[in-house]
């Protein structure tokens, strides 16, 4: 199956690999125009091998015949990603979100209805990429949240993921548990809050062997503001610990120890070595920030993620609850909810 890949960063050549190994035809297109036409794709890990995806310079071209489309950007290029390809989408795509963030899939339907949406809670892959177009996969997830828009699509839209990536979806039915179920924002929070002089220093460092005990329990308090949204709306979300068992096999009862297990193993993955990652930039401004704006909205209470967008706005020196350029666009978040 033809595939538009939108997005050319780590996960979406993880996406692109893996879409070869399974037999797909992957199409990339770079936002910022950083690939060019006839390059291989060498990938390393989880997935190993060198493909030859095509590649193309330019949005309209990516989705000329594609029958599925992957919008595998960070948060922060959401917009820019989804106004570009809004004029060039038609009934009977499908479009996917590795992954959604920030009610991205409803300002998609603002701009062009026609497609069938289905927004991940996390990506199938991760990975970290190298020079050109090598990509080293760490890890395939054995489980991945869904939500469909509209919900009627849902069957054949699941089905779809299923025939491109493997049968590891599980279809949550509301967007709005879809919003509640990407860890990332909280987990990341805690790890580049607790380690940020590393980052910003450049020092080599191990992610799980440096969440400590500590970092852990900042993480599982983190999970319990999230776990109370979510009640407060209605929706089941996996725990904190249950998305580690279920994406990374770890062992443990707490965080601290499933970390300690993580390190001990040959997949411990390198932390972020400038203050320039997206564990700040994408997600306190499109994770952090609308989870605390639905917190608001609901009437729960959110202290740790309210204070995780003020200390990075602050050590930043920037506004990161006014860098989210989707939450504007869509109006009254309440009526919003109301909605989904």
């Amino acid at each position: 199956m033809r595939v538009a890949i939108l997005g050319a960063g780590a996960i979406g050549l993880a996406s692109a690999a893996l879409l070869c190994q399974r037999g797909h035809q992957p199409v990339l297109w770079a936002p910022t125009g950083r690939l060019l036409p006839g390059g291989k794709l060498v990938a390393t890990g989880a997935v190993a091998g060198t493909f030859e995806p095509e590649v193309v310079a330019d949005c309209a071209s990516a989705l000329a015949d594609a029958e599925a489309v992957l919008i595998a950007a960070p948060g922060y290029a959401h917009r820019a990603v989804i106004e570009a390809a809004a004029p060039h989408l038609r009934a009977g795509q499908t479009v996917l979100f590795s992954s959604h963030m920030s009610f991205s899939a409803l300002y998609l339907r603002q701009l062009c209805p026609a497609p069938t949406i289905a927004a991940w809670g996390t990506t199938v892959v991760t990975g970290r990429r190298g020079e050109g177009m090598a990509v080293w996969v760490t890890n395939i997830r054995s489980r991945v949240d869904v939500a469909v828009l509209p919900a009627g699509e849902a069957a054949s839209a699941l089905a779809l993921c299923a025939e491109l990536f493997g049968d590891r979806f599980v279809d949550r039915g509301a967007l709005l548990a879809i919003a509640l179920s990407n860890l990332n924002p909280q987990n990341h929070l805690a790890i580049a809050l607790c380690n940020l002089t590393r980052m910003e220093k450049g020092e080599a460092w191990r992610q799980y062997a440096n969440t400590t005990d500590a970092v852990g329990r900042l993480m599982e308090a983190l999970d319990a503001e999230r776990l109370a949204l979510a009640a407060a709306a209605g929706v089941q979300v996996r725990t904190l610990h249950e998305h580690f068992r279920l994406s990374f096999a770890a062992v443990g009862e707490t965080m601290g120890e499933m970390a300690r297990g993580l390190a001990a193993g040959d997949a411990d993955p390198s932390g972020p070595t400038t203050l320039n990652s997206r564990y700040v930039l994408e997600d306190a401004p499109f994770g952090l920030w609308p989870t605390v704006c639905l917190a608001r909205v609901l009437g729960v209470k959110a202290p740790l993620h309210e204070a995780g967008v003020a200390l990075f706005s602050a050590l930043y020196g920037r506004d990161f609850a006014a860098a989210n350029d989707i939450l504007p666009r869509l109006g009254d978040l309440r009526a919003l909810l109301a909605g989904i």
